[in-house]
């Protein structure tokens, strides 16, 4: 990789430009600040500085996150929470970033995606067979195990 180094100063303009682009979580903006060759005391206070100036606020960042990857990409609420796992997000944020999302819009998200599926599994003559394919895709999707099942038996 090549490896830039930047003086304190540079690298918090740098960063705060980062985190003004696109909201960032905070491991993705350590991982950028250590890009710039800066050291574990400076990086934690730069993180410090842009925490206190809003420019990184990781409950924003996860509530924007789940928000988005629901709509867009239509992801479940276990796909999502594994996603912010995966980015180091604190469990407080996860809570919050799940909560936000609208019941009524997820089920509704959900059945549309069960009717799609179901479109194009006509072809399937075993019925555990095609339950079994729709489960598989939906689970997949992140979405809970028990809402799929509910789904599955009503239809």
């Amino acid at each position: 990789m090549n490896t830039a180094y930047y003086s304190t100063e540079a690298a918090l303009q740098k960063a705060k430009h980062y985190c003004a682009y696109q909201e960032r979580c905070h491991s993705e903006v350590k991982e950028k600040l250590y890009s710039f060759g800066i050291n574990k005391k400076a990086v934690d206070e730069l993180l410090s500085e842009l925490i206190s100036d809003n420019y990184l606020n990781e409950e924003r960042f996860s509530i924007l996150y789940a928000g988005g990857k629901f709509r867009i990409k239509q992801w479940g609420k276990v796909k999502i929470k594994y996603s912010l796992k995966q980015k180091q997000v604190s469990d407080y944020c996860i809570k919050k970033a799940l909560a936000a999302i609208n019941d009524t819009d997820y089920n509704t998200t959900l059945g549309k995606l069960f009717a799609k599926k179901l479109k194009t599994l006509k072809a399937e003559k075993n019925i555990f067979i095609k339950k079994r394919k729709l489960q598989d895709y939906l689970i997949q999707k992140g979405y809970e195990l028990d809402l799929i099942r509910k789904l599955i038996a009503r239809g």
